[in-house]
């Protein structure tokens, strides 16, 4: 067994090592490590929660112990790359964690706040940067920071920065960092995609892994129950209720997906929390800060932030929707079992889902063992009410101005909404439309009649000017007529007229 004192590192790392309470080095930092140290490139395929963050930041660490250097304007000596706002931030909190004995200015910038503030702290330039591609170039863009005088790059989660779709910038910062450098290019999964773009970067790098590409963790137990869409939510509840869960993080498709599931645990009594992109960062750091601290066991995310949940204790991962890139499924089951610690995955698969489990069994390797539905899932899920029929609204022949008879919009019951002249009149009662001899439709409920309904719609002091002329009028007169109808306020004026 190797310690890391016996890695070579600088005695200010180690003392913060010791602080933190690590001695012991993980597969992937005995690897990376040392030829790290020696100033080469470096290729690292490891799964989540290997320790791939210490295997690149003590020898970067060290590098800056051993050769210090002034710090310049709008500049950063050492650039990591991250997909993600939580996992950048974790990254930098781990660099301060190592580095604390070292003095290094160290800072974390991406999207979803203010960009001002990033400006002003790097204009004094800093040693090590971590950032999001897109605010980096955003950074770039407005002269903020410069790419130039960077000595280490390190380009983390590979495959989920493919995923997002950061190729085009991954390509372009390419162009601005200086061609003399230290590279280091890790992923969780190598499919040729990410290893034709780890060339691109890589100059005869070492080559280090502790997995086959893809695979899953050893100490993750994997279940898969089959069941309808619909009764997921009853499902999830039942398992949240009569498992032993320490934490757990529930995964779904979609955003919409990831609140209705939040809302469905609210209503069973079981408090928990959403994290995706439509939430503001602020959010998502109350979110995922509550969940850390044991204020709430239950979160519920979608995979654009699976990346950057490191939090110790989660005991369960429940695929609440598969992902329809098999490779994600990697990267969700990864948040358990993490630091030696065993695991629980467990993965609901509706009819239309089946293809997906084939997938991903085929990419892992490992065939996940079926579980039965739990006692009383049959008489929570008859209690349901029945689902809402799936069709569109439904325009009446009279248009939105209900000027038809049944006019006005339908709702998905088929309860009559209220169109201008249609629909739900005063007091909720139906206002159905006859014709008169005159052509046009007359309201057949109540004393009403066309001028009195344009009267009840019409704002205050249209409704005045309309008194004041009725009774200036002659009653035996014959109807004026007015002209066409205006546009603007005064089309109530003229409905009264032509009416009168």
């Amino acid at each position: 067994m190797s310690f890391f004192h016996d890695l070579g590192l600088a005695q200010p790392i180690l003392k913060a090592l010791e602080a933190a309470g690590y001695d012991t080095p993980t597969p992937i930092q005995q690897q990376s490590i040392p030829p790290l140290l020696q100033g080469r490139d470096l290729c690292g395929i490891a799964q989540t929660g290997t320790g791939k963050t210490a295997a690149f930041a003590l020898p970067s660490l060290h590098h800056f112990a051993t050769k210090p250097k002034a710090r310049q304007q709008y500049s950063c000596r050492m650039l990591v790359l991250s997909p993600t706002r939580e996992l950048a931030a974790q990254i930098a909190e781990s660099f301060r964690t190592y580095g604390k004995f070292l003095g290094l200015k160290i800072d974390c910038v991406f999207g979803g706040v203010p960009i001002f503030s990033q400006k002003k702290r790097l204009a004094g330039g800093v040693d090590i940067l971590v950032a999001t591609p897109g605010r980096l170039i955003d950074l770039i863009e407005q002269r903020a920071i410069t790419l130039k005088d960077v000595e280490i790059f390190v380009l983390d989660e590979a495959d989920q920065m493919m995923d997002l779709g950061f190729i085009h910038a991954l390509k372009r910062i390419d162009q601005l960092l200086p061609k003399q450098r230290q590279t280091l290019f890790f992923s969780a999964t190598m499919p040729k995609a990410i290893a034709e773009l780890g060339n691109r970067f890589l100059n005869n790098p070492v080559r280090v892994s502790v997995a086959p590409a893809a695979t899953t963790a050893e100490r993750v137990e994997q279940f898969v129950t089959f069941v309808e869409q619909r009764e997921k939510q009853t499902l999830l509840t039942l398992k949240l209720k009569s498992e032993d869960i320490d934490r757990a993080l529930v995964f779904t498709r979609t955003k919409h997906g990831a609140d209705r599931v939040v809302r469905g645990l609210a209503g069973a009594g079981i408090q928990a929390a959403a994290i995706h992109g439509n939430k503001s960062q602020g959010q998502r750091t109350a979110a995922l800060q509550a969940f850390r601290d044991g204020k709430i066991k239950i979160l519920v995310a979608t995979d654009i932030a699976a990346r950057g949940i490191d939090v110790p204790g989660v005991s369960h991962v429940f695929n609440f929707e598969l992902p329809n890139v098999p490779e994600q499924y990697v990267h969700r089951i990864g948040r358990t079992a993490r630091a030696g610690r065993e695991g629980v995955a467990m993965s609901f698969v509706a009819g239309d889902e089946r293809g997906y489990m084939k997938d991903i069994e085929r990419l892992t390797g490992v065939r996940a063992m079926t579980l039965g539905l739990p006692e009383g899932f049959r008489a929570a899920v008859a209690a349901l009410p029945p689902p809402i029929a799936d069709k569109k609204p439904q325009q009446s022949r009279g248009g939105r101005g209900g000027g038809h008879p049944g006019g006005g919009r339908s709702n998905y019951a088929g309860k009559k909404l209220g169109g201008n002249n249609g629909g739900i009149g005063r007091n909720g009662e139906t206002r159905q439309r006859t014709p008169t001899p005159q052509g046009g439709w007359s309201p057949a409920v109540g004393p009403r009649d066309d001028a009195q309904a344009a009267r009840e719609r019409m704002p205050t002091a249209d409704r005045a000017f309309a008194a004041r002329k009725e009774s200036r009028r002659d009653p035996g007169a014959p109807p004026r007529n007015y002209g066409p109808k205006k546009s603007g306020p005064g089309k109530y004026r003229n409905a009264v007229k032509r009416a009168g």
